[in-house]
């Protein structure tokens, strides 16, 4: 029987997102005339905050205007290493470093359910050593390019959960995994917590503090 902490990424392990960081990485590296386009970005921004789109679409586009429709692996692959390079050198919570240590000497198996994509948290994830990873994935073409279409589900909320259910099942620890710790900083994920044995909130603020409180949640500041 394996006991499972399953930690979300974007401001639980990590101090602050990085899907937008990610995409401005591999603009300036990539295609700096692609910077142009933010103002395009920021329209996009604007129309989920309205809720003219969703977050899923919000990505799409993203995407596409600063990393492109399509992309060879090969030659993402150089982005995707520096910026976890960045990322697990300037950007990981203190507290996150301790509870993955602890996790760790508890022999638990070590999962990381993000809604980010799994085209570079994959590489986060390796560099802090997680066991598996659950988040968002990319359509990949017949021409073996990834695309800036999302396969699936993004991983948010709902879908998150659905997203870990699946995982437990073709993992074949559906009904005899033990023990289940989960981290997160985000109301959203409100389904994981309830699912979870023991959910801890990391540095919780507005609805989900409310909620850690209401249910006696455990509540962590990681710095």
């Amino acid at each position: 029987m394996s006991d499972l902490a399953v930690y979300d990424m974007d401001r639980t392990v990590t101090r602050r997102a990085t899907y937008t960081p990610f995409l401005l990485h591999c603009a300036v590296r990539r295609a700096p005339w692609r910077l142009l386009l933010l103002p395009i970005v920021i329209l996009s921004m604007l129309a989920y905050v309205t809720r003219l789109i969703d977050r899923g679409k919000l990505k799409e586009i993203n995407h596409h205007l600063l990393l492109g429709a399509t992309i060879h692996p090969h030659d993402l692959k150089p982005l995707v290493e520096s910026f976890a390079d960045k990322q697990v050198t300037t950007n990981i919570r203190p507290g996150a470093r301790q509870a993955l240590a602890r996790d760790m000497a508890e022999g638990r198996r070590l999962v990381l359910a993000t809604a980010s994509y799994r085209l570079y948290a994959d590489a986060i994830a390796e560099r802090l050593g997680f066991d598996d990873v659950i988040g968002t994935l990319s359509v990949i073409g017949l021409d073996e390019r990834l695309h800036s279409k999302i396969a699936g589900e993004n991983a948010y909320g709902e879908a998150k959960m659905r997203m870990i259910a699946d995982w437990v099942e073709k993992s074949g620890l559906k009904g005899v995994h033990g023990h289940v710790r989960f981290y997160s900083d985000h109301v959203s994920d409100q389904p994981s917590f309830e699912w979870s044995d023991e959910p801890v909130t990391v540095n919780p603020h507005g609805k989900l503090r409310r909620l850690a409180e209401q249910r006696g949640w455990a509540i962590e500041d990681w710095g």
